[in-house]
């Protein structure tokens, strides 16, 4: 009973500091990682003291990391590393093999032995995928040129981390000392091993899985990945190497399989849990008090890490190509400590490769250069964003040519591409003007002809020959910029046929002010393609989801136009889609009463 009474309590804690902490830090766009540490500092030996002994939740705790190297095996499909083989071998490994070589000389230089200090390096080497992409996704970058490079790197470095964490026992001395088994007989039993999990995964865990998956049974099937990633844990820790090397291939392997997002999604809360746990158990073990006795010492090797990781990744990334903008933002996103990097550390920590003074003094170094991950990234953003200011104003507006065309285009990003394309293709002559400086030179790089300049300037707009032609599409991203443009053309060349881009209601509700017609909201046409296909599955026919998709379009084209007339006034904008609701609803009885009558 006691027993019960100490697990309870044991639970309560644990999730009550997560949910704090993490939300908390969620809150300041810190990172779920990061409030899993602070919660565990706080209910660790350094803080409240709630909980004393962090090596036996580390010990339970480290199944979440093999569910994580499994769920990433389910998400690197053999295809897919091909397509970024660029980018991972190119950039990742620049990177790593950079910053690993940089750090490893210098822990070997301060005395420690060769292991240790090629795992020290390549600890701090690693950058955190979870921070990296949540911010990135934050401000809207993922797609971005830095956002792709950003990614492929954070890829290269978690594919790395898997074999190094799998055969870290294998360089263990002690390890070997102590093993029994002839050597020849244990390297066949590995290579066994691994081509058990192969075979299985292959020829043998896809029919398993279709035929769990006919019993209709949540239960059944969740238990049965289960089994996939113990199992092979189980297998690969019996002949001497990690849990999650097993763990990993099975993912691997099943990464094209039917099953896959499923198997993800039956595997993802019990990942989650456990994760939480390890990086709390990680806080728990952290040394503060060698931050209170050490300062100097601690916080001149913090800045060592993020220094080297800044000027090697920007290094790196203006090597490769990339703009002086791009390349910082690269070294912003790559610069903090990684979470696999306590993984690497209590691995090698457990297999006798670094000491426990070592790997305690590796980790708190790692968790404050998380918690600097999003200062740096506003700071470098801030001064590439002056920079950027900066190297524009300076840049000259390029020259157009004096000749004439029957389309001038503002704007070559995703929408304005897709139009010079087909006008490209058919040899229709055409004129780009494009603000971005960055945007001109990535384009260019690709073949195409365009002119930095800003369109709302009256001097690019007469040198353009926007009087002379015929059509003038807009399609700048920012809303504000767009209207600009508009508001100039329209001023200058009243008689010039405008099509523009809109991104939302809002901005359509501005052009639609300065008198423009033709305007194409960009969201509009894949919206009704999308809901089209959904009346198809929900058992409409071909011919009546289509009139309906159609009707409705057209319905909404006059609401558009309605609103226009009191989008400034919210209440009377609620007051008029509530009415176009109920109006929707009966126009719809009104075509199925039609098409039922005999």
């Amino acid at each position: 009973m006691h027993d019960a009474h100490g697990f309870l309590l044991y639970a309560v804690v644990f999730l009550a500091a997560a949910i704090l902490a993490v939300v908390i830090s969620k809150k300041a766009k810190m990172g779920a990682v990061l409030g899993y540490l602070i919660a565990g500092v706080l209910v660790g030996p350094e803080a409240f003291n709630l909980v004393s002994d962090p090596e036996t939740l580390l010990t339970f705790s480290e199944i979440g990391v093999v569910m994580l190297l499994f769920v990433l095996g389910l998400e690197l499909s053999p295809q897919r590393l091909w397509l970024m083989r660029r980018v991972l071998l190119g950039l990742g490994a620049s990177q790593m093999l950079l910053v690993t070589g940089i750090f490893a000389t210098a822990g070997w230089w301060m005395g420690l032995p060769t292991a240790a200090a090629w795992i020290a390096g390549f600890g701090l080497a690693l950058s955190s995928t979870a921070f990296g992409v949540q911010i990135l996704a934050e401000r809207g970058e993922l797609t971005a040129e830095h956002g792709r490079g950003s990614f492929g790197v954070f890829l290269f470095q978690d594919l790395v981390a898997v074999p190094v964490v799998a055969l870290i026992p294998l360089l263990a001395a002690g390890e070997i000392q102590r093993s029994t088994r002839d050597p020849w007989l244990s390297a066949l039993l590995v290579l066994g091993a691994i081509a058990l999990v192969i075979l299985a995964g292959r020829y043998l865990l896809r029919p398993v899985f279709r035929a769990i998956s006919k019993t209709d049974s949540v239960e059944v099937f969740s238990a049965a990945a289960l089994l996939v990633v113990l199992g092979t844990a189980l297998l690969m820790q019996q002949v001497g190497l990690s849990m999650g090397l097993g763990a990993f291939l099975a993912g691997v392997l099943l990464a094209d399989s039917e099953y896959r997002h499923e198997l993800e999604s039956h595997i993802e809360p019990f990942k989650g849990l456990l994760l939480g746990l390890f990086f709390m158990s990680v806080g728990m073990s952290l040394e503060l008090q060698r931050l209170y006795s050490a300062p100097g010492m601690i916080l001149g090797l913090l800045a060592a890490v993020l220094a080297l990781q800044l000027l090697v990744m920007w290094a790196v990334g203006r090597s490769f190509g990339y703009s002086q903008r791009q390349s910082l933002f690269l070294a912003a996103m790559l610069a903090s400590g990684g979470e696999f990097a306590f993984v690497v550390f209590a691995t090698a920590e457990g297999a006798n490769l670094i000491s426990a003074d070592l790997a305690g003094l590796l980790n708190l170094v790692v968790a404050l250069a998380m918690a600097c991950t999003p200062f740096i990234v506003l700071g470098i953003a801030a001064f590439a964003d002056r920079q950027l200011d900066t190297h524009t104003s300076k840049r000259q507006f390029d020259a157009i040519p004096d000749h004439h065309s029957q389309v001038v285009i503002a704007g070559f990003g995703r929408v304005g591409q897709v139009p010079g394309r087909v006008l490209s293709a058919q040899k229709t002559p055409f004129t780009v003007i494009e603000p971005s400086a960055e945007q001109v030179d990535l384009s260019r790089r690709f073949g195409s002809t365009l002119y930095f300049g800003d369109p709302a300037r009256p001097e690019l707009l007469r040198a353009a020959r926007v009087g002379d032609a015929r059509v003038f599409v807009l399609a700048i991203d920012d809303v504000e910029h767009s209207v600009r443009v508009a508001r100039t053309v329209r001023k200058l060349y009243p008689h010039v046929k405008i099509i523009a881009r809109a991104r939302n209601r809002q901005h359509a509700f501005k052009l639609m002010d300065l008198g423009i017609d033709f305007i194409i909201r960009e969201t509009l046409h894949g919206a009704l393609s999308m809901t089209q296909k959904v009346l198809e599955e929900l058992g409409l026919d071909s011919a009546t989801a289509s009139e309906r998709v159609e009707r409705f379009r057209a319905f909404d084209e006059a609401l558009l136009a309605q609103q226009h007339l009191v989008h400034d006034d919210e209440s009377a904008l609620i007051q008029s889609s509530d009415q176009a609701r109920r109006d929707l609803i009966a126009l719809f009885e009104a075509d199925d009463a039609l098409r039922q009558a005999p």
